[in-house]
């Protein structure tokens, strides 16, 4: 069964949550509060994974901004951020990408995630593979 996406639904969400340009820690730490109680949310509807997406993508640049000043997000600073949030560790990825040695290179910044492995990863972490570069 495929679920649609209700308008009204998200729009719900967005009102009850109000996603905006993160500028200050305290409005980082309170979406990322959000972002904690959307994880623990078995088989989040279309409209919550879409909320959780965009509080993401939000979440990180305020952290390249704020944290990183002059860097811009990658790929494999993706791959970091969603692991910590979602508290997976190195070797959770290894049936999923299929290598320890390639894991190991991704999380220490040595290898570059490979064109097959975007929609991989996520479908891994349950986000849009173009979080990945592709």
């Amino acid at each position: 069964m495929t679920l649609t996406f209700s308008s009204q639904k998200y729009s719900d969400l967005l009102v009850k949550y109000q996603p905006k340009l993160i500028k200050t820690e305290d409005e980082n730490e309170r979406m990322l509060a959000v972002i904690e109680e959307l994880m623990h949310i078995q088989n989040r509807t279309p409209e919550e994974e879409d909320l959780y997406e965009l509080l993401i993508v939000l979440i990180e640049k305020f952290e390249s901004d704020f944290y990183r000043p002059g860097a811009t997000s990658t790929p494999d600073s993706m791959l970091l951020f969603l692991m910590e949030q979602q508290k997976v560790q190195p070797e959770d990825l290894v049936e999923v990408v299929g290598s320890s040695n390639v894991v190991l290179e991704l999380v220490n910044g040595k290898g570059e995630i490979s064109d097959e492995l975007p929609e991989t990863l996520g479908n891994f972490f349950k986000v849009d593979s173009s979080l990945f570069g592709r």
